[in-house]
């Protein structure tokens, strides 16, 4: 088998002036990614090396960089999972945490469960040698300034931000040469969310779904629609059914829009080895690299 991968950085309305730094940081991504599948590695490490990239990138709402909630913090979620065992990894509403697609890996290969959260996720960090950082070591000023202006609106709503506000949700699927599929998400979720606010990167199936069988799947957007059609496994499970990475992406989002009026795009990638991508919001941030061909960058 053949390796491939692609990246998202997010998809919503991604103004002109944004649109270099985020094809830049989805390339470097992807660039950080090949070069593990390049070297024999497995798609596991591949997508979290991706990720990892835009976490430490501030043009995204992941990691560094991250929206800020209605408190006025940083809180993050992150997921990854192995399309060979099915095994995966979750934290949501962390704090402390600059990667925490690393702390999810953790929570994959050095505990019994699959979902941490808050407190319990950084203090397992801790116990891990996950690296911690301060709070304010995650802002960045154009996130603070976004968040004294969306405070001053006298009201607004999570679904608005994927048209008219800057959101950037990452993720990463990829085959490697011995043709298993793995899958990882990470973002800050939407601006001015409740403390302890979970979105759909971290729930399996939702954003963030691996299957050797079928394929692989990350999603970015409006995470409470998203959860309602639970639509990385839906688009595995399409790919399952005989449709190819593309046409299971297209089916995906079309389920979301129809059924319950959600935005958002995908990123998928089939047992083949096939890339595929879909949104309805206007613009979503991508990257992909198939062997033997250069990077390929859109928006």
């Amino acid at each position: 088998m053949k390796p491939a991968i692609i990246v998202h950085g997010g998809a919503w309305d991604i103004p002109d002036e944004e649109v270099k730094p985020h094809r830049e940081g989805c390339e470097r991504a992807v660039t950080a990614g090949w070069a593990v599948l390049d070297g024999g590695g497995s798609a596991l490490d591949a997508v979290q090396a991706a990720v990892a990239a835009m976490e430490d990138d501030p043009t995204f709402d992941a990691g560094y960089g991250a929206a800020l909630n209605a408190a006025g913090e940083v809180e993050l979620d992150a997921m990854l999972m192995d399309g060979a065992s099915l095994r995966a990894g979750a934290v949501a509403a962390v704090r402390f945490v600059r990667n925490p697609i690393v702390l999810a890996r953790a929570v994959m290969e050095q505990s019994e469960h699959l979902l941490l959260v808050g407190e319990g996720a950084w203090r397992f960090a801790a116990s891990q040698g996950v690296a911690l950082c301060s709070p304010e070591e995650l802002v960045v000023e154009r996130e603070t300034a976004r968040y004294r202006q969306l405070r001053s609106q006298a009201s607004s709503t999570t679904r608005q931000f994927f048209q008219r506000q800057p959101r950037g949700t990452v993720g990463a699927v990829a085959i490697d040469w011995h043709g298993h599929l793995a899958a990882a998400t990470s973002t800050g979720g939407t601006p001015l969310k409740l403390p302890g606010r979970v979105g759909d990167s971290a729930l399996i199936g939702c954003g963030t779904y691996a299957d050797d069988a079928t394929g692989a799947v990350s999603a970015s957007g409006w995470g409470e629609s998203i959860m309602r059609v639970v639509l990385a496994k839906t688009i595995c499970d399409l790919m399952g059914t005989g449709f190819d990475s593309k046409e299971a992406a297209r089916e995906g989002i079309a389920i979301l829009g129809r059924k319950v009026q959600g935005l958002g795009g995908v990123i998928a990638i089939n047992p083949r080895g096939q890339v595929g991508w879909a949104f309805n919001t206007p613009r979503m941030a991508y990257a992909y690299k198939i062997h033997g061909a250069e990077v390929v960058t859109g928006i």
